[in-house]
């Protein structure tokens, strides 16, 4: 497994370069996620506009204006934290490169290089404002396309969506958040995907509506890339081995699978990045209620289903049959609500055979937070086709046969 990229990098190019331990192989690819939903939430929305399903809207804008404090402030407080820790990092690089993930939390950094970097930011501002300057401001008319909102869409979701995964998180681990608040808040890792989905996807919806835009059109739009985005995050997941791995599996690799690496059977994540060596050390099976020594089984003592490499295969999969299908389905928030059915279904399958936290039983049947979730968005789902449906009946102007292209 590879924490860093550093460590990829090394492994398989033979190039050490310490400076990519600050980079995260989560984190490096949730970022991909991000850009690769955002460019199909993009692409999709020029498609329905072209098609006349979506519109553009007039704007009045003030040009010509002076930065104001507000636009001066902003940019150097930003110019600041980045200098703060960026200059810092290179200035002390030989000490903190051995440990970058406890530099980021920390409150080392180079106040010269903030305020350097704030002085420039600021200027940067200034300078772009003046160069617009007009003697006497103008209210003129701007158009503004609708997928002109995606970069600040994808911002809201990555932001939002982010909290939304650390909350989730610590809401299905309180124990560990009580003993240990400071280090689950702020750690890298701990991250529930269906956290970051709901709080980021709710925070969409609440933004198109505020901007007038057509929200079912904006979510149809969406839930192609979507699906891509958690499979890529999925890859993080698994080259990082953060813990999104599946039970002990104990069965011997079907023949009609031989062609298959073992790893696809069973995998004992080897230097994951939460350097763990006993994945049920809390005794979720009491057979494998042990401790064990990092030092000298840097790997799972008992090999597991790689379950984020199976979501991903069938996220990413998942993701073509529904892009191709887009342009089929005519009823405005039926591709969105299809999504909700696909990814619940998919969620609820693999907790199966997933290793996660309890939170209540039926009988001797454990039910997870993600279990739970994944059934909510089927049920969702169901509904928002049913709704969809009649809501295209009632107003059939707002389904795509009745819109020219």
């Amino acid at each position: 497994m590879y924490p860093t990229i550093y460590h990829a990098v090394k492994d398989l190019f033979g190039v050490d370069l310490p400076f990519l331990k600050i980079l995260q192989s989560f984190g490096f690819f949730v970022a991909i996620a991000f850009l690769l939903a955002g460019y199909f939430f993009a692409f999709e929305l020029k498609r329905k506009e072209r098609e006349g399903l979506v519109h553009s809207v007039i704007r009045k804008v003030m040009k010509g204006e002076a930065a104001t404090q507000t636009e001066l402030i902003t940019n150097g407080v930003f110019g600041f934290l980045l200098g703060y820790k960026l200059i810092g990092f290179i200035w002390d690089y030989k000490l903190i490169s051995a440990n970058p993930r406890e530099y980021m939390l920390s409150l080392q950094g180079s106040v010269i290089g903030g305020i350097l970097l704030a002085a420039a930011f600021t200027l940067m501002k200034y300078r772009e404002k003046e160069k617009n300057r007009l003697p006497e401001p103008k209210l003129m008319d701007v158009e503004y396309h609708p997928y002109e909102h995606v970069s600040n869409m994808t911002l809201i979701a990555a932001i939002a969506g982010l909290l939304g995964a650390k909350l989730f998180h610590i809401l299905e681990n309180l124990p560990d958040f009580v003993a240990d608040p400071r280090g689950m808040i702020f750690s890298f890792s701990g991250l529930t995907m269906y956290g970051g989905l709901i709080v980021g996807g709710l925070s969409v919806i609440y933004y198109a509506k505020k901007n007038n835009l057509d929200f079912a059109a904006v979510i149809d739009s969406c839930a192609p890339g979507l699906l891509l985005a958690y499979g890529v995050g999925r890859i993080g997941c698994h080259v990082a081995g953060d813990g999104d791995w599946g039970i002990p599996n104990y069965h011997a690799k079907p023949s009609w699978l031989s062609f298959l690496p073992d790893w696809m059977w069973s995998y004992n994540y080897p230097n994951n990045v939460n350097q763990e060596c006993n994945p049920f050390i809390q005794g979720t099976w009491e057979h494998m209620n042990c401790h064990c020594d990092w030092a000298n089984t840097p790997f799972l003592v008992a090999r597991v289903y790689p379950t984020a490499f199976y979501e991903a295969v069938l996220n990413i999969s998942l993701f073509f049959i529904l892009f191709a299908l887009r342009k089929r389905i005519r009823i405005p928030g039926m591709l969105f609500s299809i999504y909700l059915i696909i990814n619940g279904t998919e969620r609820f399958f693999i907790e199966q055979i997933r290793e996660n936290t309890t939170l209540f039983k039926i009988g001797a049947y454990s039910v997870t937070q993600a279990m739970f979730i994944a059934i909510g968005l089927i049920l969702l789902g169901i509904t928002g086709m049913i709704y969809f449906r009649k809501r295209a009946r009632q107003t059939p102007e707002l389904t795509h046969e009745h819109t020219q292209p």
